[in-house]
């Protein structure tokens, strides 16, 4: 082969690159899992935030957002509103029955009217476990026929000394006159008979003042026992009465026409309402009977509010469980002495009274309610937010 014909080829050298590192997926270094984590904390506060705000909004448009304490007040142009709780104008208590002359610590309900019942005046309510009392009218009525018996032998036997007494006392009394007869002999009988009808005078004189004197005693001893044995059956007379009243108090009967309503009481460390079997302390209101036919609201209004409201005033009157019940309502009584308000000692608040026209069976006592007064003095076209009612009928 010749040099000369020979095609010289350049020689090139070829750098091999060096392999790329992959980030491993598994693995991450320590400013990657910083940010991360901050980012995780920047994504909770925003939705907390967001859930906070949320909550918010909704419980200020909520209907239930209006459940402030009792004694606040809100004026609105020319509306004043005050919120206070339902009370019937006509209400008996019912109590549980106070013992004359007995230690009770309770007593057992055996029989009660259901809550919400209709009952008319003089219908049973309640009655309680009346042993207990009956046993001691029983005891007491035997102790007391015993005194009565021994109060009548004890004057049979005064009665029969008394007899004997007084024929002891005129067989004496004849012995006297028959002596003083004798001693008028003294001219006509010998000396020593008439030393011995005077000593014999002497002698009946003597046993007629003893005999007249403790006669006087022995009917005023006979009297004075007579007279103990009758003050103790007075006593347990009386104790007999009191037994016999107890246990007519075991039986409690409606005082008016009305709805029976129950009071939540203090019972075996809660708060709940009475039931049959269940014990209550003497004296503890524990039931209500109220006349639904005509109710008020009680409201209680601070001292800034209160002079804007006179008696006569036209109001509505809502239920917060019932919103769309409305009815028309009235000022008639407010409290001429204020109280000390929730807040502050140096704030008072005023009791308001608003009777309301009209019923419904909804209606019932210890509801809580608002009540818009009226304080323009126009009527009840004022009142903002009324568009119509049914305050006879109770509804919308």
């Amino acid at each position: 082969m010749n040099a000369t014909s020979a095609e010289v080829t350049p020689e090139v050298e070829v750098v091999p690159r060096p392999p790329a590192i992959e980030p491993d997926p598994g693995k991450s270094g320590p400013g990657r899992r910083s940010s991360r984590r901050w980012i995780a904390i920047a994504l909770g506060v925003i939705a907390v935030s967001i859930i906070a705000v949320v909550v918010v909004i909704t419980r200020s448009n909520s209907p239930t957002a209006a459940n402030h304490p009792l004694s606040s007040s809100t004026i609105s142009g020319q509306v004043l509103r005050l919120r206070g709780t339902t009370e019937a104008v006509q209400a008996r208590a019912v109590l549980a029955p106070l013992l004359e002359g007995a230690q009770v610590g309770s007593l057992t309900i055996i029989h009660m009217a259901p809550a919400g019942s209709r009952v008319k005046q003089g219908d049973l309510l309640v009655e309680f476990d009346r042993q207990a009392q009956q046993r001691d009218f029983f005891d007491k009525q035997a102790e007391y026929q015993k005194l009565v018996d021994q109060v009548a032998e004890e004057q049979a036997k005064e009665n029969a000394t008394k007899a004997k007494d007084q024929t002891e006392l005129k067989t004496s009394e004849d012995n006297l006159r028959k002596s003083e007869l004798e001693i008028q002999k003294a001219e006509i009988v010998s000396r020593i008979d008439a030393e011995k009808n005077q000593e014999s005078l002497d002698e009946a004189k003597a046993t007629y003042d003893q005999l007249r004197e403790t006669f006087d005693l022995k009917r005023a001893a006979a009297l004075a026992a007579i007279r103990i044995l009758e003050i103790q059956r007075d006593r347990t007379q009386q104790t007999m009465l009191h037994a016999q009243a107890n246990s007519n108090l075991m039986q409690i009967h409606a005082p008016i026409d009305g709805i029976v309503v129950l009071n939540s009481i203090w019972k075996e460390g809660t708060m709940g309402e009475v039931q049959e079997g269940d014990q209550v302390r003497p004296g503890v209101p524990f039931m209500q009977v109220v006349n639904p036919a005509a109710m008020e609201v009680r409201v209680l209004a601070n001292q800034q509010d209160f002079p804007s409201l006179h008696i006569g005033q036209a109001a509505k009157v809502r239920l917060d469980a019932y919103p769309d019940l409305v009815f028309s309502a009235k000022v008639e009584q407010l409290a001429p002495i204020g109280e000390n308000g929730s807040f502050s000692s140096k704030l008072r608040q005023f009791a308001v009274i608003t009777s309301i026209d009209g019923n419904d069976p909804k209606l019932m006592p210890d509801l809580s309610a608002a009540v818009d007064v009226d304080v323009s003095g126009n009527g009840n076209d004022k009142i903002a937010g009324v568009t119509g009612g049914s305050a006879a009928g109770g509804t919308r």
